[in-house]
């Protein structure tokens, strides 16, 4: 059995990496990518928090929350995200009930200061450079990428060759 120990700090932000069961590429098209982006709309309506950044690759997502002052319970949103979605895709139902949607637990980091977040921030968008999806981030087009450098964080060339801090960086 795994000794894993979450942290959970209220109003703290966090970085996730959610997997697709046995890596199924449970977003290969726009129509899944919508679903899941309404599970996020749908779960912000009754427990609130803010996405800062986020890729969705074919067989996983990374994605970076800032939770509400006093509230530290992003275990409860994420099932709420992964049941809302797996309403609408079909799978087999295991023995438990569960259906063969997501992998049953999920990454989560708790970001410490401005360093750690941006080395994050960085590993999200390169992601699908880094998989071999694009040719650079600006390609991809499930990212908050395009966001990030409308917003004057990354030039548009960002990508275009690996960042150095994300080389040693792992949370597939």
């Amino acid at each position: 059995m795994s000794d894993y120990r979450r942290f959970y700090i209220p109003g703290g932000t966090y970085f996730f990496t959610l997997v697709a069961y046995h890596r199924r590429t449970i977003f290969s098209d726009d129509r899944r990518v919508e679903l899941l982006r309404q599970a996020f709309r749908e779960v912000k309506s009754t427990r609130p928090f803010d996405v800062t950044a986020a890729v969705v690759l074919p067989d996983h997502l990374h994605c970076l929350w800032r939770l509400p002052e006093g509230d530290a319970d992003f275990s409860t949103r994420w099932q709420m995200v992964k049941a809302d979605f797996s309403r609408h895709v079909p799978a087999k139902i295991r023995k438990n009930g569960a259906k063969t949607v997501w992998q049953p637990r999920f990454f989560d980091h708790y970001i410490r200061d401005e360093d750690d977040l941006h080395k994050h921030l960085d590993y999200i968008h390169y992601n699908p450079v880094k998989h071999g999806l694009a040719a650079s981030p600006g390609d991809w087009p499930h990212s908050s990428f395009k966001r990030f450098v409308a917003q004057g964080h990354y030039p548009s060339n960002w990508g275009d060759v690996a960042p150095p801090d994300v080389e040693d960086m792992e949370h597939e």
